[in-house]
């Protein structure tokens, strides 16, 4: 039996592991905007005890810092807890950043009457176009709607949040990164083929340009005009990052 151990053999080796290389790298950079957009959905979200605990013990500083770095995206993110960390360190910190950041979290995103930088991007569309806002039944956050359901992630049962909310929109990007990366989808949620544009990493794309950066420079941008915490403009100018 002969052996292939030609020139033409050894040229496709090597070709070989160019390319195994070359998609471990490639799965490498999308678990690493997985990390970017789990990162932003954690501090969007209303804040619990670990975002509270990631802020006041330096971590969230260290994860903006290395994601931003790893994507290439140099920008200078202020401390979580400002300057000199917080007054007491350990969990007694994390709580009192806790109820810091509550009630900051309420009067920017919720507001009363109106939040100081609504979290929607219906809403922001609805301004762009100088008509009133309204909450679910407005264009843009039915056409999220339907492209979040055609990804497989629907509004969680019990909630009545809009899924044009900015934290579910990082989490959609941070699953479709994920299933870009290699990693299996959960059980119920679409073939790779039935996902928009036909691949994650296509829906990816299409979400990132089409809806997140739509919208999410400008509510950065407000939200660090807004915001009286360090925290959230630390998370401002980390959102900011990565979709300027």
């Amino acid at each position: 039996m002969s052996r292939c151990i030609g020139p033409g053999s050894r040229r496709f080796s090597r070709r070989g592991r160019k390319s195994m290389k070359d998609a471990a790298v490639n799965d490498e950079l999308w678990q690493t905007r997985a990390a970017a957009w789990e990162l932003a959905a954690l501090s969007l979200r209303y804040p619990g005890s670990e975002l509270a605990e990631a802020a006041a013990g330096g971590e969230w500083d260290e994860a903006a810092g290395e994601i931003l770095a790893a994507l290439g995206l140099p920008a200078e993110v202020p401390a979580a807890a400002g300057e000199g960390g917080c007054d007491t360190a350990g969990p007694a910190g994390a709580d009192a950043l806790l109820r810091a950041l509550r009630p900051e979290a309420t009067r920017l995103f919720v507001g009363a009457p109106e939040p100081a930088c609504s979290p929607y991007e219906g809403v922001w569309a609805a301004e762009a176009d100088g008509v009133q806002p309204l909450l679910f039944v407005n264009p843009r956050s039915m056409e999220v709607e339907r492209f979040m359901r055609s990804c497989g992630l629907g509004r969680p049962e019990g909630t009545n949040e809009p899924l044009d909310h900015v934290a579910t929109e990082c989490e959609l990007l941070e699953r479709l990164a994920l299933r870009a990366a290699g990693a299996p989808a959960s059980e119920g949620a679409p073939a790779d083929a039935d996902l928009p544009g036909g691949s994650p990493g296509a829906a990816y794309g299409r979400f990132l340009s089409g809806h997140a950066r739509a919208w999410m420079p400008a509510f950065a941008e407000r939200l660090a005009a807004e915001a009286r915490h360090p925290f959230y403009r630390a998370a401002a100018a980390y959102l900011g990052a990565l979709v300027g």
